[in-house]
């Protein structure tokens, strides 16, 4: 019952998606590259922004889906998730044996 309730919450909050029409994007909007570029360079563009109220952290109007995936990548790959100098490492092992009780 639970999975059918987070189904249908996830379905309605799916209904609240932006959409644009196709003749409202401009040939020459940002695409798919820009994308990946603006991405990279939020955290710059974001402290920018704050203080100058031209800058922007996202293109408006820009070509739909490939710009946003490649802001996503942007920011997730190669800009601020990346965590690059991230190291696990594993010093202890803890071996636990369970009985099933019946």
């Amino acid at each position: 019952m639970k999975r059918v309730f987070i189904l249908a919450a996830a379905l309605a909050l799916t209904a609240c998606a932006a959409t644009q029409q196709a003749d409202a994007v401009a040939p020459a909007a940002p695409g798919f590259l820009l994308g990946l570029w603006h991405g990279f360079i939020f955290p710059v563009a974001w402290v920018v922004s704050l203080i100058v109220p031209k800058v922007a952290v996202y293109a408006v109007p820009n070509n739909g889906g490939w710009y946003d995936f490649g802001y996503f990548l942007g920011v997730v790959v190669f800009g601020v998730g990346a965590k690059r100098g991230h190291t696990v490492t594993r010093d202890r092992v803890i071996n636990v044996r369970a009985r099933r009780i019946e």
